[in-house]
């Protein structure tokens, strides 16, 4: 499967970390985007602009390869099953795209699977959402294309409503966690998975992202053994051939819940690259093209630092204080390829090394402290 023709739908950072990984074996690789700038472009070996949600257009970028995989999931659904149809290896799998591209339909997948999640009710609109005033305090999400934190508001009490979507969603429980943890798994054609140790995010308190994660979790081992089934159990519920990132909730109460998952390289995996004997993109590639699945393994404790546009900051992308994070031991700067910056926008990722926890943790306050990607251009 090496010598296949290969393409990737999205050409954003985790396209472009697939690509990464990908030289390493001479893959390849085709990209699809509809920005003529994506990253990708700078040193995919095939690109093409064009849509992700066309038809027509994702149907000819795939007519001529072996093997289509993802970096985002809003993409067309029908014109992958019509590909896949017509003998192409779609992984993941259409059909498990469409479950997850709607939220609706993802949660209602964990109760029909036994899985565990967080109370909701399906809505349809503003008005609908407005009857459910005992369910509050929750998070109204949309059903479809909530992405990076959009698509998501917390209603607190009835005087919120106004900010609820006028569309389809789905009114979650607010859950009063401890801990919000993830774990990706892997999982290829054979039935074979692995999974990589258990992370614990810290979201970013106005914007629903993630800041950073540190890895493994401060967590019992009973919970983390928990999170680890849950995390295959779902994998293997979807019948997923690639990796699935499983996102969760610790409670309070000691519950380890469902949030969301996503069907392709995700941010809780960045740090891979540099800490564990296989990153999650090689390990993508080794699932959806049959081979063995790699080794997991961390080489020690480690965290991942998202490196966002500062606030106030919009045009030509400026990485102020890279020459003191290099200064510093086991500290990896990963950068886009993004030229413009603008406020929050994912712009690259630091991965940070370290023996012990403690000093782990010192270095993270040291990286969020001496790093922002401003521009020359300031917006107050």
């Amino acid at each position: 499967m090496l010598s296949s023709r290969i393409g990737i739908l999205g050409g954003g950072q985790l396209g472009l970390m697939l690509l990464q990984a990908a030289v390493d074996w001479n893959l390849d690789i085709h990209v699809l985007d509809p920005d003529s700038e994506a990253p990708c472009k700078q040193i995919a070996p095939h690109f093409r602009q064009g849509s992700l949600q066309d038809f027509d257009t994702v149907y000819d970028f795939g007519k001529d390869l072996d093997v289509i995989t993802i970096e985002i999931e809003k993409v067309n659904v029908e014109a992958l099953e019509k590909l896949e149809k017509e003998g192409k290896k779609i992984y993941p799998q259409p059909a498990v795209i469409r479950q997850i591209q709607d939220k609706r339909i993802q949660k209602k997948f964990y109760l029909d699977n036994h899985l565990p999640t967080a109370d909701f009710i399906l809505t349809e609109n503003r008005e609908d959402t407005s009857r459910h005033g005992s369910f509050l305090p929750a998070f109204h999400k949309l059903g479809k294309d909530g992405y990076d934190g959009r698509g998501v508001q917390r209603l607190a009490s009835e005087e919120d409503f106004p900010k609820a979507f006028d569309q389809p969603g789905l009114l979650e429980k607010a859950v009063d966690f401890e801990k919000e943890l993830a774990v990706i798994v892997s999982r290829n054609s054979a039935g074979e998975t692995a999974t990589f140790p258990t992370v614990e995010m810290v979201f970013h308190p106005e914007h629903n992202l993630v800041e950073y994660l540190f890895a493994p979790a401060e967590i019992s081992a009973e919970i983390n053994t928990e999170a680890q089934e849950i995390a295959v159990r779902t994998a293997e519920a979807f019948q997923i051939v690639g990796l699935l990132a499983v996102e969760l909730f610790l409670t309070r109460e000691g519950q380890v819940l469902i949030n969301e998952v996503a069907p392709r390289p995700h941010n809780s995996g960045h740090h891979t690259i540099r800490a564990n004997v296989t990153s999650q993109y090689e390990q993508h590639w080794r699932a959806i093209l049959g081979l063995p699945l790699g080794s997991t393994t961390a080489f020690g404790p480690s965290a991942m630092v998202n490196l966002l546009g500062e606030d106030g900051y919009e045009g030509p992308a400026i990485y102020e204080g890279i020459e003191k994070l290099l200064a510093k031991d086991a500290v990896f700067p990963f950068l886009y390829w993004k030229k413009q910056t603008k406020p929050f926008r994912k712009m690259g990722h630091i991965t940070i090394m370290d023996s012990d926890l403690p000093a782990l943790k010192e270095k993270v306050e040291f990286v969020k402290n001496n790093i922002r990607v401003i521009s020359t251009d300031f917006k107050q």
